[in-house]
């Protein structure tokens, strides 16, 4: 490949670092998570264009550049799905591993929720085509309440209201079911008020609202410091957030970007962040930032990207 070849193929890779000499960079494929090691004759930083783009291993990118790099949590693959016979994601495809936080940006109608609910299992969401996998584990073969077993959670955009539902009744039900799906024993009612008040205390949630009906009466913070908690109490190892931003003041956006760094920032944890906007990546700063338009990701890089999406909008970064 000439050097015109190689920034061609850098524009569809994310930057993962430089090595300790400065001459090579290592970057990530995010449709396969393959690595690719990219020479320098001058060395990156001090100018000069590529000269040589080459696969390397986990093992090697652990040698070298000292990141581990090999522990996929998430992948999507080839994701083709539909709702009422209308395709809405037409091939996506995404990698995200242990320790990450990835947030998908785009305009309204590009299937960001769609997403969501396809990888949650909500029903009415037909997948004609790719796979999904949490740890290895097909998640498509499995019922969503299997699929929150096996470790996944979904925050709404809208949280709903459950009436005559406590929140310590549903938290506690939903933690213990959880438990004993994957074998272990379920939490005493003592040892479940601790781990609640612990959490609701630790998000700023007052503790009379795990006493109250499930966000009956709260407002739009507040519903959001709840689902908030719910993480904290059932501890995922991948959270879905989905517009969590949404309708949300000034204080209550540091609250939730708190609860996501304080709860899901974890080398066994990842995230996957969808929103429209860059403010809420100042609370809680991505790894790796997407861009979905027309049911597929068109371009990916670093925080920086969300920046450049806030200055030129999504039809100049994704044509």
């Amino acid at each position: 490949m000439n050097e015109a070849d190689i920034q061609e193929a850098l524009k569809k890779l994310i930057n993962l670092g430089h090595d300790p000499s400065g001459w090579n960079t290592l970057y990530r494929d995010p449709s396969d998570n393959s690595l690719w090691e990219v020479t320098y004759p001058h060395g990156e930083m001090h100018g000069g264009g590529p000269r040589e783009l080459k696969s390397i291993t986990p093992d090697q990118a652990l040698l070298v550049y000292g990141l581990r790099t090999e522990i996929d949590m998430l992948n999507i693959t080839n994701l083709h799905a539909e709702v009422d016979s209308k395709p809405i994601l037409k091939g996506l495809t995404l990698a995200i591993n242990a320790g990450e936080i990835h947030a998908i940006m785009g305009p309204n109608g590009a299937g960001k929720s769609t997403l969501s609910y396809v990888v949650s299992g909500r029903p009415g969401y037909e997948v004609t085509e790719g796979s999904v996998t949490l740890d290895g584990q097909d998640l498509l073969a499995l019922a969503p309440h299997e699929r929150a077993a096996a470790g996944l959670f979904l925050g709404f955009q809208y949280p709903v209201e459950i009436p005559g539902v406590s929140n310590v009744q549903f938290l506690r039900e939903a933690l213990n079911s959880q438990r004993r799906a994957r074998g272990e024993d379920p939490l005493s009612g003592a040892d479940f008020l601790k781990l609640a008040r612990a959490q609701a205390q630790a998000l700023g949630l007052d503790l009379d609202m795990l006493k109250r009906p499930v966000n009956v009466g709260f407002s739009g913070g507040e519903k959001k410091r709840n689902e908030m908690v719910q993480m904290g109490i059932i501890a995922p190892k991948l959270a879905i957030l989905d517009e969590t931003d949404s309708g949300l003041d000034i204080d209550a956006l540091k609250a939730v970007g708190h609860g996501i760094n304080t709860i899901m920032r974890a080398p066994d944890k990842a995230v996957l962040l969808i929103t429209h906007y860059q403010r809420l990546l100042d609370y809680v700063q991505p790894d790796f930032v997407h861009v979905l338009a027309g049911g597929r990701i068109v371009r990916s890089g670093g925080p920086e990207l969300a920046h450049e999406l806030e200055r030129e909008g999504y039809v100049g970064v994704a044509a």
